[in-house]
């Protein structure tokens, strides 16, 4: 059914509930697990570059610990865990790893915004629905999460 499951996470807590769906398919159907973070250059690119290379190594490091969780949650089903940390605007960075990677399903949250909210804050998870060539399995995240 699934060989291929990809689960972007942007590191935060409400994340982890995407995250741990997604490897629960994972172990199901036998799939590997692409975990990804996109460190949001469109936040960056305005400063000095000398901001952002000092910036550079703390948002690798953001990266790093949200990969890492995806690999750990992993690790404890016994699944098998594909990560990486990209640069760019993230949803071009998503659909581009689902091209390359031959992924078969994306897993991810959604804080389930609707109208005016949605409007001002724009939605990865929206964009890669609607621009994605494979199935996007949506988890609804509670701010509170």
């Amino acid at each position: 059914m699934y060989d291929t499951i990809l689960i972007p996470t942007d590191g935060s807590d409400g994340a982890r509930k995407a995250i741990r769906e997604g490897i629960q398919l994972a172990d199901l159907t036998g799939a590997t697990v692409h975990g990804l973070y996109v460190i949001d250059t469109r936040d960056y690119n305005t400063l000095p570059e000398s901001k952002w290379l000092s910036l550079q190594d703390e948002l690798e490091s953001t990266g790093e610990t949200a990969t890492e969780v995806v690999e750990s949650e992993a690790d404890a089903r016994d699944v098998d865990t594909v990560t990486s940390i990209t640069r760019g605007i993230p949803h071009e960075e998503i659909l581009a790893y689902i091209e390359s990677n031959d992924i078969d399903v994306v897993v991810m949250g959604t804080h389930g915004r609707s109208g005016f909210n949605r409007f001002l804050l724009g939605s990865v998870t929206e964009k890669v629905i609607r621009q994605s060539p494979v199935p996007v399995h949506i988890v609804r995240i509670n701010d509170d999460e």
